[in-house]
């Protein structure tokens, strides 16, 4: 877990390996700067808050 001077989180690297992006159904990675997952082929950054991914559209963040 996160602690007080906002470490990032890390992801469970198999649930990395099902995670798909719900826009392209490509692959995803972890960004551990920025804790998000980033779908390169919707050009998004879906956030990770309390390491549950939040893999719905209308929360990502578009890359630019």
């Amino acid at each position: 877990m996160s602690d007080a001077f906002n470490t990032p989180i890390t992801v469970d690297p198999r649930l990395l390996e099902m995670l798909v992006c719900p826009v392209t159904r490509g692959r995803l990675t972890w960004d551990r700067t920025t804790n998000e997952l980033i779908s390169k082929g919707a050009k998004l950054a879906y956030p990770v808050r309390d390491g549950v991914p939040i893999m719905l559209p209308e929360e990502a963040r578009t890359l630019d």
